[in-house]
């Protein structure tokens, strides 16, 4: 999709369907009223009579009104004006981005970004009316025949322009290229997230991250299971022991900030499926689980989001990759594994995977002397039922590392929460044979969990994301969200000194 800012009156500008927006008491934000004094009063008229309904995000589609050059008008709820908010306002462009991707239009013109909005600037606006209206374009028919797509009609727009009051500036520029940038990134996350087990292999993630590396010139190393074994990653090839297919360890490093400037690094889990192993899953949304890679795609869609936006920052990424199978060479309940960092690892449920693949990932980290590390895993179904699917789970070792996400979080919209890491929870991994248990009983799981991460992280600042209500939904809408890279680009842009401009 083909972005463009511009300024003036948008009851002057040629466009298949233009976006307005107005307050639930009749209030018209500045660019709105434009239009309703071109047509005479028209869009008052319309919201003194009910036609819109005063909850934000609810929409009324005018054809040709009077007075404009558009072929369609969307009038979409702001909502109540003394209660408009960042949800309010994400509200309003997700039902724009929904109706834009349904049109028949080929171009549009918005003008949402320029009503004002509590402590956010008209940056932080422009920014997220780009990602919001540009996710809501994606579409995931890589699989469907050829017959399917032909028989569908073409949809949606492909240039869009966003309408503003005043002075174009560079700044406002680089916020709709960010928001580009975190849509592209969250699509790819998606599409790997889409793809059937039996397609996004470890390989294929592998043959992803080589490919962004050559696309946006950034350094990509992919280790075997020698390579491994070489390394001692006793604890991640535990889990690969039951699958035919080959594990990957893949190290992606952006250099974009000063030679000796320390890197962030983001480890993301790639269980590319999880039947449970020997500790079978029930057979119900057992097809759900080819979204345990969910982490290790929001780092791909990460690294892909940064590079768009040239961030000078250096960046490692680390995805552990595997399948977790049952078969005769798996690991069983009751075996004990070496981790890379020489702990010993109880196997007592060969379905908590996820920690035995990012331990070692999280030893590996050390090598590179990082400022923090944060993994991103769809690491416990503890965490949906604690939080339910709208936050992130969030736990760290660095209580300021941890503030800096939640403020992140809260600024893109892909919001994080956090949970205790308190020593008292460790007494729950202890085992009778090893070391540690790789779980930790009934109660708080999400916690243990962390806390078994937690020992494999004590030589950096750390934190980890719980994204296991948060990376897909489920039902009609059965998809990959593209969570949390919104968030982790955000961080990074944060990190890069070029957020200052998000808030007034």
């Amino acid at each position: 999709m083909e972005f463009t800012i511009k300024t003036g009156s948008p009851a002057k500008c040629k466009t298949g369907i233009l976006v307005l927006g107005a307050f639930a008491d009749g209030v018209l934000p500045t660019l709105t009223a434009l239009v309703d004094a071109t047509s005479d009063g028209r869009l008052s008229h319309l919201l003194k009579r009910g036609d819109l309904d005063e909850k934000a995000g609810t929409t009324l589609l005018l054809s040709e009104l009077a007075g404009t050059h558009a072929e369609r008008v969307l009038l979409v709820s702001l909502g109540k004006q003394d209660e408009f908010g960042d949800k309010a306002y994400r509200d309003a462009l997700a039902a724009a981005a929904k109706a834009l991707a349904a049109t028949p239009a080929r171009d549009a013109v918005v003008a949402l970004a320029d009503v004002a909005l509590p402590q956010r600037s008209l940056a932080w606006r422009l920014q997220q009316a780009a990602r919001i209206v540009a996710d809501g374009a994606y579409r995931f028919d890589a699989l469907k025949s050829a017959k399917d797509k032909k028989d569908k009609k073409e949809r949606g727009i492909k240039k869009l322009v966003l309408m503003i009051e005043g002075e174009l500036e560079a700044k406002l520029d680089a916020a709709v290229r960010q928001g580009q940038a975190m849509a592209t990134g969250m699509a790819l996350a998606k599409d790997l997230g889409n793809l059937p087990g039996n397609i996004c292999t470890p390989t294929h993630l592998a043959d992803t991250a080589a490919a962004l590396g050559k696309q946006y010139r950034f350094e990509v190393e992919v280790l075997e299971r020698a390579d491994m074994e070489k390394l001692g990653m006793g604890s991640f090839l535990s889990v690969a022991q039951g699958s035919h297919q080959p594990p990957k360890f893949i190290v992606m490093n952006y250099k974009g900030g000063k030679a000796k400037a320390k890197p962030i690094v983001l480890v993301g889990k790639g269980i590319t499926f999880d039947s449970g192993g020997i500790s079978l899953k029930p057979a119900a949304e057992m097809d759900e689980m080819k979204y345990d890679m969910c982490g290790a795609a929001s780092v791909l869609g990460t690294f892909k989001a940064i590079a768009q936006m040239d961030l000078p920052l250096n960046v490692v990424g680390l995805i552990p990759t595997t399948e977790n199978m049952p078969g005769g060479g798996a690991t069983k309940p009751g075996d004990v594994v070496t981790s890379m960092s020489g702990q010993t690892i109880e196997v007592l449920n060969t379905d908590a995977e996820g920690r035995l693949i990012l331990c070692d990932a999280l030893t590996y980290a050390e090598r590179f002397k990082p400022d923090c590390v944060i993994d991103i895993a769809t690491l416990t179904g503890a965490c949906v039922v604690a939080l339910g699917k709208i936050p992130s789970g969030l736990l760290a070792n660095d209580d300021e590392l941890a503030a800096e996400i939640l403020k992140r979080g809260t600024e893109s919209g892909d919001r994080a929460w956090q949970l205790p890491l308190w020593d008292e929870y460790q007494d729950l991994l202890k085992s009778n044979f090893a070391d540690m248990g790789n779980i930790g009983g009934r109660f708080a799981g999400t916690i243990t969990a962390a806390c078994f991460l937690s020992r494999f992280a004590k030589a950096y600042k750390w934190a980890h994301l719980d994204i296991a209500g948060t990376a897909w939904v489920s039902g009609d809408k059965k998809g990959a969200t593209g969570r949390p890279v919104p968030l982790l680009s955000e961080f990074l842009i944060g990190r890069a000194g070029l957020a200052d401009s998000h808030s007034r």
